[in-house]
């Protein structure tokens, strides 16, 4: 066989033509990255729950907070979902509500890990610390980092959107 069959005809792009076939690229792929980034706030999120609920302090838990907290909980998963679909379709809106929902993680932070981190009840007559420095921090942490991922998740996918705008508006213009 001759080397001409063997070679591989490779072309060459330039670097606005290898943007072009990039951002062309967004019109047919999903934006994975920001969705996946809303399911690791989402398990943040859990975990948080887990942590803060399975906590065995006597009666501190039991009032009309944790009722409320356990409602938000159940809106933020959903909303927080849902978004996960809006931004994988590159739709903006959705990432103004992934960056509410990080302001609310950041928020609860002030609620209850705060307020059981400094609380004292009373276990079988005993004055017991209702949330220990150790589960403190790991709670924080959850919502801290599961805020940290929806707000990037929503940037990532402001960043995405800008950029497959700006790249239609290109083809209506060279189509006009």
């Amino acid at each position: 066989m001759s080397n001409q069959t063997n070679q591989v005809n490779e072309e060459v792009l330039s670097p606005a033509e290898e943007l072009s076939l990039q951002r062309d690229r967004l019109r047919f792929i999903k934006n994975s990255q920001s969705a996946n980034l809303c399911y690791l706030g989402i398990l943040l999120d859990v975990f948080f729950f887990v942590s803060i609920y399975k906590s065995d302090v006597g009666t501190y838990y039991y009032n009309i907070l944790v009722g409320a907290s356990i409602v938000y909980n159940l809106v933020f998963l959903l909303a927080v979902f849902l978004s996960s679909e809006g931004v994988k379709n590159y739709k903006a809106g959705y990432s103004y509500l992934l960056i509410a929902a990080g302001i609310g993680q950041i928020i609860r932070i002030f609620i209850y890990p705060m307020r059981a981190h400094a609380a004292m009840t009373l276990v079988n007559g005993v004055s017991t610390k209702v949330m220990g420095t150790g589960q403190f921090i790991r709670v924080v942490l959850y919502l801290a980092l599961s805020a940290l991922c929806l707000a990037a998740a929503a940037v990532i996918n402001l960043r995405k959107c800008g950029e497959l705008n700006e790249h239609m508006k290109t083809l209506e213009g060279q189509s006009a």
